[in-house]
């Protein structure tokens, strides 16, 4: 995460705040662009169905207080694979400083909410059922973070073919070239769902997510690209 860190600091320096979710979000869509077998949803055991979507939406998971109560809500920012780190990170902010109680987005939970858990539990089934809705709904892919806390590595089922989890990022020796020397480090976490991809996609897309973020670089204009977009070739 080195050229993570630069970056941020770079980015710090010009008055701009990029948090580590939102350089995942952002090069884990356009990964997940080039390998649509990943960006899909499956519905049903006796005859399952498989959905590939045109589109790259990420989920991510936010730790907030409701009413005295500590809770974890799920946003979905749609369209990724267009975005830019700065399109994420704004979206990113306008979710975590706005109100869970007022917010359109947040309208379902809201009222999910308010139901009796049985019914509540069953309207949230037949909303995520239609494959239609499910990339609106619960994203394409998940990203999930606990690295608020001294936590290195973790595997979370996000409700997604494809979940990544984000471990803190620490100063940890490395070899480089021979020597050991210090570096930021995060582990990154991939789980996946074995009906819609097998072992092989999945690491590819880990693979080639930890390349993206590995080769992050500082620019002037602190807005990389950290991945071909789709139908785009690395340079």
């Amino acid at each position: 995460m080195t050229g993570v860190r630069a970056h941020r600091a770079a980015g710090h320096a010009a008055g701009r705040h990029y948090s580590t979710t939102a350089y995942v979000l952002h090069a884990a869509a356009r990964v997940l662009a080039a390998h649509p077998a990943a960006n899909a949803a499956i519905r049903g055991r006796v005859r399952p169905k498989v959905a590939r979507y045109d589109t790259v939406n990420g989920k991510f998971t936010m730790d907030r207080t409701v009413n005295g109560e500590r809770v974890v809500l799920s946003a979905v920012l749609t369209g990724l694979e267009n975005a830019s780190l700065d399109d994420v990170q704004e979206q990113l902010d306008r979710f975590r400083d706005g109100d869970p109680e007022t917010m359109p987005e947040f309208a379902g939970a809201r009222l999910l909410r308010r139901l009796p858990w049985p019914l509540g539990t069953l309207a949230f089934r037949a909303g995520v059922r239609p494959l239609g809705r499910r990339a609106a709904t619960m994203g394409t892919f998940a990203v999930t973070s606990l690295a608020h806390r001294p936590v290195d590595g973790f595997h979370s089922v996000g409700g997604t073919t494809i979940t990544l989890g984000l471990g803190r990022t620490a100063d940890r020796p490395v070899v480089r070239d021979g020597r050991v020397a210090v570096a930021p480090v995060m582990r990154l976490n991939l789980t996946f769902d074995h009906r819609v991809v097998d072992g092989a996609e999945a690491a590819d897309v880990l693979a080639e997510l930890r390349d993206a973020l590995e080769t992050v670089k500082p620019a002037a204009d602190p807005a990389p690209d950290l991945a071909p977009a789709a139908g785009e070739e690395r340079g």
